[in-house]
């Protein structure tokens, strides 16, 4: 048998990172803290991402009680501060907001009185903003949606450039992806199991997961950041099928028209006339 080596003069411990946030925010242990009357401060202005692409991403997802704003309300947040060049998940934080009910329940699980229960949300919500400060770009899966729930208290405004890795990124071919493909989608296409959905953080380690395997990672965000229009398809309805092969999506955002945001060189590189939705 090995001898037993001396213990350390003063044992390691792991320190809670919430805890101190808690501490310093004065969040009493056990008792469910209400929802803010007051927006936290917005954040300031920030510059745009490196011109060689951003060197961290926030990846963050939403789950909310409905999909409008003005009748809905967000009631969890999860995100992860994820270093490009390393391809390394650098810290995650995720936490519900409390609400009085949750329509949506049947969809991303969270019953209302679990987010009532006594939880350091608003320390929650301070490391987010830190993580926040520390990211370049944010990156969402879908960011039309979520970014919109930016700005409602208790969450403030995010002066970061946004990458929507639904619209935005131009996955490889060979991953055989339609356009605008599904988190589940471009997680199988990457190998990434998928054993859960419509919870923030889950969605956001898939996220990170598929990130991690991109060998192409700069160029694919680079290219992701170059300045984007809404463009109509000017096309018959026999013809219908090319602006949806093509990626459009019809009715949405546009009502009646089928419509994409693109560059103006892949609008010029489209087979199709198209014209800017005003």
């Amino acid at each position: 048998m090995s001898a037993t080596p001396p213990e350390p003069a003063t044992p390691w411990q792991q320190t809670d990172l919430m805890a101190l946030l808690a501490e310093g925010s004065g969040a009493v242990a056990g008792s469910a803290p209400p929802i803010p009357e007051a927006m936290p401060e917005a954040m300031p202005e920030a510059p745009p991402a490196p011109a060689g692409g951003p060197a961290t991403l926030l990846i963050l997802d939403t789950e909310t009680t409905g999909l409008d704003p003005g009748s809905g309300q967000c009631i969890e947040v999860g995100a992860i501060l994820f270093h490009v060049a390393q391809r390394a998940v650098l810290a995650q934080v995720s936490f519900l907001i409390p609400a009085p009910h949750n329509p949506a329940q049947a969809i991303n699980g969270i019953a209302a009185a679990v987010t009532q229960l006594p939880q350091p949300w608003r320390a929650g919500l301070d490391c987010f903003l830190a993580l926040v400060q520390a990211a370049d770009a944010l990156l969402a899966h879908n960011a039309a949606f979520d970014r919109q729930w930016f700005g409602i208290e208790p969450l403030p405004a995010l002066a970061k450039p946004w990458i929507c890795s639904m619209e935005d990124i131009r996955w490889p071919p060979e991953r055989h992806l339609r356009p605008n493909p599904s988190v589940r989608d471009l997680a199988l296409a990457y190998g990434v199991p998928v054993w859960a959905a419509h919870r923030a953080l889950t969605d956001c380690i898939y996220l990170a997961q598929v990130l991690e395997r991109c060998g192409d990672l700069e160029d694919l965000l680079a290219a992701a950041l170059v300045p984007r229009q809404l463009f109509r398809a000017r096309l018959s309805y026999a013809e219908r099928h090319r602006a949806k092969q093509a990626g459009f999506r019809w009715n949405e955002p546009v009502p009646g028209a089928w419509s994409r945001r693109l560059s103006e060189a892949e609008a010029e590189a489209l087979p199709f006339p198209v014209e800017v939705v005003a």
